[in-house]
This record gives structure tokens, sequence and C-alpha cells, in this order.
């Protein structure tokens, strides 16, 4: 049992998933603080409320949701920024390395000629 979840735990893809999770984690803290500390105060002097969860009507606080979309949103957007900035960057490397293609293998009738001719050789 030991050993098994040693291959598990030791895959490539539960090492790269621990990674995502935890620059996932740290990404989100900065799309947090973009959202809560520059965005919602830009678009809150726009509108003329200080935050979006304060807008409520009676006991329906549809100001979380409001926040709670934006947040969304944002996140969503900033990751599609990032997954294609990251995407064309890897692009341009990949366009910059050259790949030097083999030869291509003598076919059989070549390789046979070549025994045919050495054989030749030998004789004469």
């Amino acid at each position: 049992m030991w050993e098994d979840f040693k291959k598990f735990a030791l895959k490539g893809n539960v090492i790269d998933l621990a990674v995502g999770v935890v620059i996932g984690g740290a990404f989100g803290k900065i799309v947090t603080s973009l959202v809560n500390d520059i965005i919602t105060p830009i678009v809150s002097l726009l509108l003329g409320t200080v935050s979006f969860t304060d807008l409520h009507y009676k006991d329906i606080k549809y100001g979380n949701f409001i926040q709670s979309a934006l947040d969304f949103f944002i996140i969503a957007f900033s990751i599609f920024m990032f997954i294609r900035i990251i995407s064309k960057l890897s692009l341009k490397k990949k366009k910059e390395e050259v790949v030097v293609e083999a030869p291509p293998a003598p076919t059989t009738e070549e390789l046979l000629k070549d025994i045919r001719d050495l054989l030749k050789e030998k004789q004469a």
C-alpha cells in the first residue's frame, strides 16, 4: 500500500496539480486585492457608493451578489489574459526553435544495391 501511495504522490500530474493549486491561491490573492483595492473604489466613485455589499432593499442584499459577480468576471478575465500571454510567449519560443529533421532512412532497395556494389568490389 505504501509503494502504491508513493507512486501516486510522486507522479508528475499530482505534483503539477499541487503547484497549480499553490500558484492559483497566490494569484487569487492578487486578483482579490485588485478587485477590492483598485476596481471597486473606481466603480463606486462612478456610482456614488462605497461598496456594493452595502446595497440592499429591505432584507434582500443584492449588493453581495453584484460584488461576487464582479469578482468572478474580473478573476475570469485576469486568468484569460494570463493564459493568453503565456500561450503567446510559448508560441514565440516554439517558432524560434528550429526543428532539424533527420535525413530519410535509405530504402531496402538502396541498401541492397549498396551490398551488391560492395560484393562486386570484393570480387574484383
